[in-house]
C-alpha cells in the first residue's frame, strides 16, 4: 500500500478464532531519526518495463514479486509479479516480459473486478499424478486465491491457471461483502516439513485478521483450499504511560497486515502490520504473537481529516521504534546454506530495507539495512510495496542470487500517470554493502 494513503488509513484442527485484546508494550522512549542517508546504497542491474495504473496502461500497478528458480537451467529462471487489476506479469532475468495474465472479471458488470495483490510460490506440490511448482496469488477483487502451475517450456507461457473452479471466498460470505473489498490481501505460503502439507497464510484488507488455508490438490490437477483457523492481531495497544493507542485510519478501517513470510526451518511467520510493526507468530497461527519491532510512528496520536483523506499526527510521545518507518511492507527471507540468514522488511516511509537475524535464539536481532538507489541507467526503489530474495545461483547474470523489489515511483513516468515497476538487484552487491 502506498504511503500516499496514510489513512488506512486464518496442522491442524477445527476452526479456531483467536482474538487478541489490548496488548501491553513496555519499552523506553527512543529517538527516531531518519537513518536512510546513513545506510549503504545498492543499485539495480535491471528494471522491468514501467506499469501504468490507468486505462491506457491496463490499470496495472506493480505490487509484489516472487522468484522461481529453474533447477534444470538456473539462467532461465523467472520472476512472477502482481500488477493488481493488471493481473500477473512474468519476467526473465533480464527483466523482460515473458507472459502477461489478466485478472479475471467480477461475476457481474457491477461487481468488483479481479485484482492480484500478493504472490508466493509452493515447490513440489502434488498435481494429478506428478508434482509441480506453483505460484499462488491473492485475488483481492474476488476474495480468492488463484493458483498457477509453472512450466518454463509450456507453449503459450510458463504459467497455467490450475485453480479449482469451486474455490470459495477467503473471508466473505457473499458477493456484497466481496464488493466491499475487505478481502484477501497479503500472502505467504509454506509447507509443513513434518506432514508435507502446504498452506497459505492470508491477511484481510482493512482488518487485522490473518487466515490459515490448507492447499488441497484435486485428482484432476486443480488446486483448491480450506480454511483451518484465523487469528486477529490487535488494533489497539496499551502504551507505557497507561494510555491506549490505535493507529489513525479512515473511519471503519483497522490496521491491516500485508507483507508476510514464513521461515520453513522453524515454522515461524513474520507479519508486517503496516502502521504498527513486525510480528513473529507460529505459522499455524497457534500460540501468542510477539511484536519484535515497531514503526517509528508507534504511539503517535492522529486525527483523520475527511477533507484531505489524510491523518494529521499529534505530538510524538516517544514509544516507537528506531528502524522502521510506516508502512511496514515487503517481508522476505534470505536463507544461507549454513542455516543462518535474514528477514528483510521494506521500511516504506523512508525508502529503506531493514534486516533481522532469522535465528529465534537471537530474538531476531537487528543486523543492518540498505537502500536501493538509482544510477545513470536504472532507477532505484521508493515506497517499496513488495520484495523477494533468493540466495541461490541464477546463471551467469546472478551467480550469487537475486533481490527483486517493487518501485512505487518509477522514473521517468509520463506526466500525471501513476508509474510503478520492479527492480532486479544483484544479491552479492547487497551483502557486500551490508558487510562493509
Amino acid at each position: 500500500m502506498s504511503r500516499a494513503r496514510s489513512a488506512r488509513t486464518t496442522p491442524l484442527a477445527l476452526s479456531l478464532v483467536t482474538t487478541l485484546a489490548v496488548v501491553a508494550v513496555a519499552v523506553p522512549a527512543q529517538a527516531r531519526t531518519q537513518n536512510s542517508g546513513r545506510l549503504p546504497a545498492v543499485t539495480p542491474k535491471a528494471e522491468a518495463p514501467t506499469l501504468y495504473d490507468d486505462e491506457a496502461g491496463g490499470n496495472a500497478n506493480a505490487d509484489d514479486p516472487a522468484i522461481w528458480r529453474n533447477t534444470a537451467d538456473p539462467g532461465r529462471s523467472l520472476v512472477v509479479a502482481t500488477a493488481k487489476e493488471g493481473g500477473l506479469r512474468v519476467y526473465d532475468l533480464d527483466a523482460r516480459p515473458v507472459q502477461s495474465i489478466p485478472a479475471p472479471p467480477g461475476p457481474g458488470p457491477d461487481d468488483a473486478p479481479g485484482r492480484f495483490n500478493n504472490v508466493d510460490l509452493v515447490h513440489g506440490l502434488r498435481l494429478g499424478s506428478g508434482r509441480a511448482d506453483v505460484a499462488v496469488t491473492t485475488d483481492r477483487g474476488n476474495d480468492r486465491l488463484r493458483v498457477y502451475r509453472i512450466d518454463r517450456d509450456r507453449p503459450g507461457g510458463p504459467l497455467a491457471d490450475v485453480t479449482d473452479p469451486a474455490a470459495p471466498p477467503v473471508f466473505s460470505s457473499g458477493q456484497d461483502e466481496i464488493n466491499d473489498q475487505k478481502t484477501a490481501y497479503g500472502l505467504a505460503t509454506w509447507t509443513d516439513r513434518a506432514s508435507g502439507r502446504s498452506y497459505a497464510v492470508v491477511s484481510q484488507r482493512n482488518r487485522t485478521r490473518v487466515a490459515l488455508l490448507e492447499l488441497i490438490p484435486a485428482p484432476d490437477g486443480t488446486v483448491g483450499y480450506r480454511s483451518v483457523r484465523t487469528l486477529d492481531l490487535p488494533s489497539s495497544f496499551r502504551l507505557p504511560n497507561d494510555s491506549s493507542w490505535s493507529p489513525c485510519a479512515e473511519p471503519g478501517e483497522l490496521p491491516q497486515v500485508e507483507g508476510m513470510v514464513v521461515d520453513p526451518a522453524n515454522g515461524t511467520l513474520y507479519a508486517g502490520q503496516e502502521d504498527v510493526g513486525v510480528w513473529r507468530i507460529r505459522a499455524d497461527l497457534t500460540g501468542k504473537p510477539e511484536l519484535i519491532d515497531k514503526v517509528r510512528e508507534f504511539g503517535v496520536p492522529g486525527v483523520y481529516d475527511e477533507g484531505t483523506e489524510e491523518c494529521v499526527p499529534g505530538a510524538d510521545p516517544g514509544f516507537g521504534g528506531e528502524r522502521l518507518s510506516a508502512d511496514v511492507e515487503g517481508l522476505t527471507l534470505l536463507e544461507e546454506p549454513d542455516g543462518d540468514g535474514y528477514i528483510l522488511a521494506s521500511s516504506q516511509g523512508d525508502d529503506t530495507f531493514v534486516m533481522y537475524d532469522r535465528e529465534l535464539d537471537d530474538d531476531n536481532e537487528y543486523e543492518g539495512g540498505f537502500r536501493v538507489t538509482a544510477d545513470r541507467d536504472v532507477d532505484g526503489s521508493e515506497e517499496c510495496d513488495g520484495a523477494a530474495v533468493l540466495n541461490a545461483p541464477l546463471g551467469k547474470k546472478y551467480p550469487h542470487g537475486l533481490l527483486v523489489v517493487q518501485d512505487g515511483h518509477d522514473t521517468p513516468g509520463e506526466g500525471e500517470r501513476e508509474a510503478t515497476g520492479f527492480k532486479f538487484v544483484d544479491l552479492e552487491e547487497v551483502m557486500d554493502a551490508v558487510d562493509d
